[in-house]
């Protein structure tokens, strides 16, 4: 495995308050960056723009503290105003090239999500900081995806690409080891932590499973 000096983080939180079960999500964010993750992101794909703007902004104290990078889901206008490290963006939203556009987005971290292998041929990739693969394996928390990779087609994009790959969907203990043997250089999880009952020690033990 490669870990890219451009992007050197191997565990990846992706968050939301939905996702946390009840639970204060602000908590578990905490949690989960004294367990070990690396990097978060805020998706919050139901809220308004107010609402995902002051959890943002809560979110972004608790990552300011911890020197933890935070990546705001799609939302380019919320990202500039909490001043995040960086944006993740899909094949509906906002385009990488029209960010990198933008004075902001010049310099900061651009994610974006392949769900087609063709997708690899095209500019987007090309000025993405890394790529989402997603999912992995199928997952209740995110219904919209086209392909499920699994390990070959994780290995498949691996031998077409340098770009750092972070994976998810449906990722946890028992796979992680094999997600990052099959070419990822990071792990990103959902339920995995924010519905752990100890989101810290979940984190930890991710990690471990990462660094083995």
């Amino acid at each position: 495995m490669s870990l890219h000096s451009a992007f050197p983080y191997q565990l990846y939180l992706v968050i939301s308050e939905k996702d946390c079960l009840g639970k204060n999500f602000l908590k578990v964010a905490e949690q989960s960056i004294l367990g070990g993750v690396d990097i978060i992101q805020l998706r919050e794909k139901d809220a308004s723009t107010e609402d995902f703007l002051f959890k943002a902004l809560k979110l972004k104290e608790i990552t300011d503290k911890y020197n933890i990078p935070l990546i705001i889901n799609d939302h380019s206008e919320v990202a500039k105003k909490v001043d995040s490290a960086g944006i993740h963006v899909g094949n509906n939203d906002v385009s990488p090239s029209a960010l990198r556009n933008q004075q902001f987005f010049k310099n900061k971290i651009i994610g974006y999500s392949i769900e087609y292998l063709a997708q690899l041929e095209n500019e987007y990739t090309e000025l993405s900081d890394y790529l989402g693969v997603s999912p992995i394996f199928s997952t209740n928390t995110k219904r919209d995806t086209v392909t499920e990779w699994g390990l070959e087609g994780l290995s498949k994009i691996r031998s077409l690409t340098s770009k750092p790959l972070v994976a998810i969907g449906n990722i946890n203990i028992s796979n992680a080891n094999a997600i990052i043997k099959a070419g990822a250089d990071t792990i990103a999880v959902v339920s995995a932590v924010c519905a752990a009952e100890n989101p810290e020690k979940a984190a930890f033990t991710l990690k471990n499973e990462i660094l083995k």
